[in-house]
């Protein structure tokens, strides 16, 4: 009997130490990506700033080459031309430090990379609010993106300023409109950093006249 308790109470302090560990390492993770991003978004504005501003484009796209060259020998392969440019598209797409720092803290440097290729600000905004609340692995974002989702949406055909709102509504106050409602995502597997797409409801409310 006490080898069954002593048993059972050594899988109850190895859970507990995993859950300790993996609570820790996501920290760190979550911690890690986020100064990242800060940081490309930084480089960002001082080559939008300090380079592109006050010089010719050419000239500029020279600077970066070189600048890239130096920063790749010193840091790695992660500060590329291709990727300094990325971080130039960071700032541009997302000017405002304070949004900028809170989306570090719920998206990755990945969904990142995949949000600033849309040039449609309202676009792009309805993906980011769509990542922040399904809490959407990358995987998934490339599906809906490739899947026209914004432009099947009802919030789509609506006024500007109607769409803007919405979002608003669903940033601010976690709260989905009927134009805006999709159904959970299923559970990611965060250990083997797999995941599976979620369904979209099928039936998106209809509006008189949309």
């Amino acid at each position: 009997m006490s080898d069954l308790i002593k048993k059972d109470n050594m899988k109850s302090l190895y859970n507990e130490i995993v859950n300790a560990i993996n609570k820790s390492k996501n920290k760190v993770v979550t911690a890690v990506n986020s100064e990242m991003v800060i940081l490309y978004w930084n480089i960002g504005k001082i080559i939008k700033t300090e380079i592109l501003n006050d010089v010719r484009a050419e000239y500029g796209k020279s600077i970066i080459k070189e600048l890239s060259k130096e920063l790749t020998r010193d840091y790695g392969k992660g500060y590329s031309q291709r990727n300094l440019f990325n971080m130039l598209k960071l700032y541009e797409a997302i000017g405002n430090f304070e949004i900028l720092q809170t989306l570090s803290a719920k998206l990755t440097w990945s969904h990142l990379l995949k949000l600033i290729t849309i040039d449609n600000n309202l676009k792009r905004e309805f993906y980011i609010a769509m990542c922040v609340n399904e809490r959407c692995s990358v995987r998934t974002l490339n599906e809906r993106i490739n899947s026209m989702l914004y432009e099947r949406t009802a919030i789509s055909k609506k006024p500007e300023q109607t769409i803007i709102n919405d979002l608003n509504q669903l940033s601010e106050n976690n709260k989905m409109s009927i134009d805006l409602f999709f159904r959970d995502p299923y559970v990611l597997d965060f250990l083997d950093l797999k995941d599976t797409y979620y369904k979209i409801s099928k039936s998106m409310g209809k509006r008189k006249g949309i």
